[in-house]
């Protein structure tokens, strides 16, 4: 007996052993799928930026809105700490007709990287004009955008008054707005697709390879804003894409390539994206086979007719009768799907006949 309990031990460790070896073995062939052709760019969208610099109140609600959990304007983690930086906006540049507005990631202890910058510029009119500059290692040189806003936002106005007072944003590493509550970022696809949703459609964004204040201070020149590329000369834009201009070229490229795969539109890219077992949702995993729906052949259908029929009358008679002399009882045929197990409650409450009405008027 004794050797009969060993002897099932032994068979059940080494079945057990080889359910854990076939375990690893599966989990060893998951593969993570990734979109071709990422790039730093694709997690901060200038056009986003431009759009809701127009829709702020001021420098300090621009932050804000650029660091919402529930908008999600960026999804950069330059870090690599597995959280979107919080990214701090400073003003950096004040003349006459010209204020120029950093955008910088906080990466880590007294470490930036600026990220874009934008001009605010008076012209010979008076009116102010913008233009966003997207950083030359992060968006490749000569990126800027040019919004053009329907109704001009009321706090370019104060730029021009002699008592304004340059915003520098007070937050830093480690210390951060109560609002901010950093998430995880996404795979750039999925970010591009939600991030259009911010993007005001009202507005134009005119895309241009000429600065418009040529005498605004590079702030790249700074080594304490752009300790990033600094310490990863590797990832600046021409290290990532050889041979392409900026990022303007770089998207050009993308739609040559996307129309030569038969990809002419967003649902192309969808179809194309599930035919090969990518899913955009964060953190998934797939084996690269085509994801196929459940066959529905095994289910029955319900029954179109209830089980039982309804009685014809009535379980219980109503309290008053109806003065008329219409027949009250229900038809043979029912009209509902289920039995009922308790009269309508039309019986006790309906109206008398207008004829009964003409036999009561005197």
């Amino acid at each position: 007996m004794n050797q009969i309990n060993k002897l099932i031990k032994t068979k059940a460790f080494f079945s057990f052993l080889f359910f854990v070896a076939l375990n690893v073995v599966s989990a060893q062939d998951v593969t993570t799928i990734k979109a071709n052709n990422e790039d730093i760019s694709d997690n901060l969208d200038i056009e986003a930026v431009a759009s809701i610099f127009g829709e702020s109140k001021d420098i300090e609600d621009f932050e804000k809105r650029l660091n919402d959990p529930k908008t999600q304007i960026s999804n950069l983690d330059l870090n690599n700490d597995g959280e979107v930086d919080y990214l701090r906006v400073m003003e950096t540049g004040t003349e006459k007709n010209v204020h120029t507005i950093s955008i910088q990631a906080v990466i880590g202890k007294d470490q930036y990287q600026e990220v874009a910058t934008i001009d605010v510029e008076k012209d010979s009119k008076g009116e102010s004009q913008v233009q966003v500059i997207g950083n030359v290692d992060m968006y490749g040189p000569n990126y800027y955008i040019t919004p053009v806003y329907p109704v001009v936002p009321v706090f370019f106005t104060f730029f021009w008054i002699a008592t304004y007072h340059p915003w520098h944003s007070p937050w830093y590493w480690g210390y951060h707005p109560p609002y901010f509550r950093p998430w995880r970022p996404y795979s750039p696809y999925r970010y591009r697709s939600n991030v259009h949703v911010h993007v005001n459609v009202h507005n134009s964004y005119n895309r241009t390879n000429v600065r418009m204040n040529n005498n605004t201070i590079n702030i790249n020149s700074n080594n304490k804003n752009n300790s990033y590329f600094k310490n990863n000369p590797d990832k600046s834009f021409n290290k990532r894409n050889p041979g392409v201009s900026n990022r303007s070229d770089l998207n050009k490229n993308r739609k040559s390539s996307a129309s030569k795969k038969g990809i002419n539109n967003k649902a192309d890219l969808n179809k194309a994206t599930k035919n090969k077992g990518i899913n955009t949702d964060k953190g998934y995993k797939s084996s690269g086979k085509p994801v196929t729906k459940k066959s529905n052949s095994n289910k029955t259908k319900p029954s179109t007719k209830p089980k039982t029929k309804p009685s014809t009358k009535p379980s219980t008679k109503p309290s008053t009768r109806p003065s008329s002399s219409h027949n009250t009882k229900p038809t043979n045929k029912s009209s509902y799907s289920k039995p009922s197990s308790r009269p309508s409650n039309n019986y006790s409450r309906q109206a008398p006949s207008r004829s009964s009405h003409r036999r009561t008027r005197h």
